[in-house]
């Protein structure tokens, strides 16, 4: 066995599995979210939203038509942008002391449906948040006791949170981005109206636009599932690596982000640019929550979590943050000219797949995915590397450290991974054009 290569399994794994909520999509889907409530006997409901969904009157004429189907919608509208261990257990007591609920429906980004999967968790189950969080930082408990309904409402074009069994967080005593992960916690509706991100501005849509682009790259280049020993029934988890079908939702992600992503963030008003990112995320969102990410989302954990005083446009300035699509794409150029050689022929059809009508065919083989990436990122503003949030070489090794706490993501890396393999990928990314 090469450098590049993992090691062969005496028994390979011939089991894939796959999952997805049930989708209502198009413009005006938001409307009925009501109807499709009471179908479950809902009578009464939490919505989850964030302060600017909620200022927006979004949630609030969600939560209104609810009650025109005999549901009663109580509103909390506090979820955090980028939520933290603090900003879940505020919603998590809310939701307990509130309580009961017959269901839970998420109106806003990734925040708002990972603080719903949060609360929908641990208003269901004992414990408290640290004991379900992933190993090493966390319990890893797995819920004893099934969910109820969550309905999940993007309003933003990126995280894909409404099909994925994640909820992601930063543990601020830690510095560090982590996440929950169990089927249950997967929505059990989506509802993506394109209509509700009319109004997302350019730097929200370029960061989160990054965040589809690489959830289907990674997925697509993870690991095959036939790579893994053989697993038993009770050891099986959603992240399987490739397979057929995750790998079909990230070819058509792609495919509609070539001939869209651009525009989204140029002319927010083209709802035809729209309608195509947010069928993207949604179907990246299919592709990785059962496949897995792999090396720039265990990167961007730490990036995110150590921020200084970065503050990107568009986005609240009341605190630094480096939003987590941001924080994902500063080391794919890198992360993805390192894992070339595990599968170059996916890497290469990547590369055609997200070049659209632009010609690299005279780029290197091994080249020709990072520049792809390369150019997107400058067209659509995001930052120059990691020098251009605030990082130095002298935070690699913290940045490794956090990295390398997220085994689950780096065991779906299609090549063995080791610290200074990290070390090099967050050196070559300070600087990336």
């Amino acid at each position: 066995m090469d450098a590049t290569s993992l090691p062969s399994p005496q028994t390979p794994e011939s089991v894939f599995t796959y999952g997805a909520p049930q989708l209502k999509f198009g413009a005006g889907a938001a409307d009925e979210i009501g109807y499709d409530l009471s179908l479950t006997g809902a009578r009464r409901a939490l919505v989850v939203t964030d302060p600017g969904v909620a200022a927006a009157g979004v949630a609030e004429r969600v939560a209104t038509q609810m009650g025109r189907f005999g549901v009663e919608a109580v509103v909390f509208d506090r979820a955090h942008v980028e939520p933290t261990d603090e900003s879940l257990q505020e919603a998590v007591a809310f939701g307990r002391e509130r309580g009961p609920w017959d269901a839970f429906v998420a109106v806003g980004g990734g925040s708002a449906i990972d603080t719903a999967k949060a609360v929908n968790l641990l208003t269901t189950n004992e414990g408290e948040l640290m004991d379900y969080i992933n190993a090493p930082v966390g319990g890893g408990r797995a819920p004893a006791n099934p969910l109820r309904p969550l309905v999940a409402v993007p309003t933003t074009t990126g995280t894909g949170s409404e099909s994925t069994t994640i909820c992601v967080l930063d543990v601020l005593s830690l510095k560090v981005k982590t996440g929950i992960s169990h089927a249950r916690l997967r929505p059990t509706m989506a509802v993506v109206d394109p209509l509700l991100t009319v109004s997302q501005p350019p730097g929200v849509t370029a960061a989160s636009g990054m965040d589809i682009l690489c959830h289907a790259l990674e997925s697509y280049t993870a690991r095959p599932y036939t790579s893994y020993e053989r697993k038993r029934p009770e050891e099986r988890v959603p992240y399987c690596g490739s397979n057929p079908i995750a790998d079909m939702w990230s070819e058509k992600a792609m495919t509609l982000l070539a001939s869209s992503f651009r525009t989204a963030v140029r002319d927010g008003s083209d709802l035809d640019a729209r309608g195509s990112m947010a069928l993207a995320a949604t179907f990246a969102g299919m592709g990785f929550g059962n496949a897995g990410v792999h090396i720039p989302h265990a990167n961007a954990y730490p990036i995110a979590g150590r921020v200084r005083d970065f503050r990107p446009a568009d986005y609240p300035q009341d605190e630094p943050m480096i939003p987590h699509g941001m924080s994902v794409s500063l080391t794919a150029p890198e992360a993805f000219r390192f894992t070339f050689a595990a599968s170059p022929e996916r890497h290469l059809r990547a590369a055609d797949l997200l070049a659209g009508q632009r010609d690299y065919r005279e780029v290197a083989a091994e080249e020709r995915l990072p520049a792809v990436l390369i150019d997107l990122m400058r067209d659509i503003g995001i930052p120059n590397g990691l020098a251009a949030v605030g990082y130095t070489e002298a935070d690699a090794d913290d940045l490794v450290d956090g990295t390398m706490k997220q085994q689950r993501l780096l065991a779906t890396a299609p090549r063995p991974v080791t610290e200074e393999d990290i070390a090099g990928i967050f050196r070559r990314s300070m600087t990336l054009w």
